[in-house]
């Protein structure tokens, strides 16, 4: 689905590295596929936090005069994708917080009842700058940290108004502070250095750092990281985990590791359960670039069909999703997809994609491979239909984007064109993942939402669309 749901945010921290900056230009830069919105580096260095941010790509706002220019030790770092307040500079991460304590937060996630705390705080006299969860997350750890003067508790008091999915880090003028919420949806890591600490979104951030060992912030765990070492708390458990499924399938970097689990390893798995499910009789396995490659090279490696590249994509054609209507984005699909007609021409295809939401970029693809002389197309989907919005961190958000809620398997593939289609089990996705179904979120698949308030806006927002169909 190389056009497909955009990803939620990347946080990066570090304790303990002389112009750690540096490693969080090159930590942010590996953790640019989780957003391309916003960037933002805050340190730390004689007592002072200093920040930069900006709109655009990692590279596009530093340059190596101003990552240098922001000196210290420790610091955090953020990409940024929109999925909680607008997209405009002053939502962009990391915010600084100042009263009793001066900290600076970047988080990763969605408060599914980020509305209603803002609400509550603004008639308690709170003013907000931006409209984050982020901040008003920030503004409930200062409130609480008024009260304790300790972070660790204020953190733990903090926790009890949330409901929905966060990994932050945190850096005050003494410590930097992670923590991931009790049902771990979203994945945060740290690296133990020779003389310090890192924490990042994904693993393939810490390439750039000298030997590490590396470990999952577990669901619910409080790490402060300072001059006196590191230490564990946690924050109130929670009977169950809810790992973002979508992560293995579609977000994470093939080469990270998230919750013991190899990504690639996860994808390529999804592949060969296709195979076995799923065979048609075809010349080739190709997929869409780039997050079908594992699973069609999985595919290929189980059914014997020989996998051959035959869409290029073009890294300078602009974003589709700012064209203005649905004919302008699905007509920029061309450019940004080129087919190699030498490998299509007069071929079965196995084609392989991630996942599908609406179906009008795979119907487009498949329109292209027919002209560029494809004799069939037999198209399998590594997820399994996604039915149901998302409430902790993916853009989707509504039930009637989803072809899957209103056509069956028969209807899409006459839909997209394809001579056949098939999507992946709910059972093999687990299985390929190799986590156990209760411990993974599918709510997208299943609506069996892992908190109450995001079951409840279900509900509400399919009234609400069957509403407005009435309408």
């Amino acid at each position: 689905m190389s056009f497909g749901p955009r990803e939620e945010c990347g946080v990066f921290g570090i304790f303990g590295k002389s112009n750690c900056s540096t490693y969080i230009y090159y930590g942010l830069s590996a953790l640019q596929h989780r957003g391309q919105e916003s960037a933002g580096i805050a340190t730390c260095a004689n007592g002072e936090i200093n920040l930069s941010k900006g709109m655009g790509l990692v590279s596009s706002i530093f340059d190596e005069k101003s990552v240098l220019e922001l000196p210290g030790d420790s610091g955090i770092g953020h990409v940024r994708y929109s999925t909680s307040g607008e997209s405009r500079a002053q939502n962009a991460q990391p915010f600084i917080s100042s009263g009793k304590i001066e900290f600076a937060i970047a988080h990763n996630g969605n408060l599914v009842n980020y509305w209603a705390l803002r609400e509550n705080w603004i008639e308690r006299g709170h003013n907000f700058a931006t409209t984050t969860d982020t901040e008003v997350m920030s503004k409930i750890i200062a409130y609480e940290y008024e009260k304790e003067g300790d972070m660790i508790k204020a953190i733990k008091n903090t926790a009890r108004y949330l409901d929905g999915s966060y990994s932050c880090v945190i850096l005050t003028k003494e410590a930097i502070y992670a923590f991931r919420d009790p049902f771990g949806f979203r994945p945060l890591l740290m690296a133990n250095l020779p003389n310090g600490y890192a924490f990042a979104s994904e693993d393939c951030a810490f390439a750039m750092l000298p030997s590490k060992v590396v470990r999952d912030v577990k669901p619910g765990e409080i790490i402060k990281v300072s001059k006196d070492g590191m230490s564990s708390d946690s924050i109130a458990k929670i009977n169950r985990k809810s790992y973002c499924m979508f992560e293995y399938v579609y977000f994470a970097r093939p080469d990270s590791t998230l919750n013991g689990v190899s990504v690639y390893k996860s994808r390529k798995e999804m592949g060969r359960m296709l195979a076995r499910s799923f065979p048609a009789k075809a010349d080739i396995v190709s997929a869409v670039p780039y997050s079908g490659v594992a699973a069609a090279l999985g595919y290929s490696e189980e059914s014997g069909v020989p996998y051959t590249e035959i869409l290029l994509r073009n890294r300078y054609a602009g974003r589709s999703f700012i064209m203005p209507e649905q004919g302008d984005r699905e007509r920029a699909v061309r450019t940004k997809l080129i087919p190699i007609g030498e490998e299509i021409r007069g071929k079965r295809i196995v084609l392989i994609d991630d996942s599908i939401v609406r179906g009008t970029t795979i119907k487009q693809i498949a329109k292209m491979l027919y002209e560029a002389g494809a004799k069939e197309i037999h198209l399998r989907i590594a997820c399994p239909p996604i039915v149901a919005p998302c409430f902790y961190g993916v853009d989707m958000q509504q039930f009637k984007q989803f072809i899957a809620n209103e056509k069956t398997v028969e209807e899409i593939a006459e839909f997209t064109g394809v001579d056949s289609m098939a999507y992946n089990t709910i059972e093999n996705l687990v299985a390929a993942i190799g986590i156990a179904k209760e411990s993974l979120c599918m709510a997208c698949l299943d609506e069996e939402y892992p908190t109450e308030l995001a079951d409840i806006r279900a509900r509400q927002t399919r009234l609400n669309e069957l509403g407005q169909m009435r309408l």
